[in-house]
């Protein structure tokens, strides 16, 4: 009689949702409720956005290696373009970016997800 065993060797898929769920939540947590746009605290929260995102997305034990980007920007009127390209397997490695703004900023979060095999 032969044993059924789980293998390990599945490769974890990246899932845009889950992520930009993560991603959302952090912005929420740290520029979220009405706060307004203040240069001398750009520093301070795209360091926190990006140190907490990287945070949530390891807890969640998937076997990948994270770049996380932010930017903030004031909402001025002017435009703002953003373009990423990646040269990788498509089938286990994967990227989102989160768009997000209230009244008088904009953030944009990258996201980049390379697989460990």
């Amino acid at each position: 009689m032969e044993e059924y065993q789980h293998s390990t060797d599945e490769v974890a898929t990246f899932s845009v949702d889950e992520t930009s769920n993560v991603v959302k939540e952090c912005i929420e947590n740290i520029i979220g409720g009405g706060i307004d746009y203040n240069h001398s605290k750009i520093n301070q929260w795209t360091a926190t956005i990006v140190e907490q995102s990287l945070m949530h997305l390891v807890k969640m034990g998937k076997p990948f290696k994270y770049i996380v980007t932010c930017a903030v920007m004031q909402k001025s009127g002017a435009g703002l373009h953003t373009a990423s390209s990646c040269y990788w397997d498509s089938s286990t490695d994967g990227s989102c970016t989160v768009r997000w703004e209230n009244k008088s900023m904009y953030c944009v979060v990258s996201v980049f997800a390379v697989a460990i095999l």
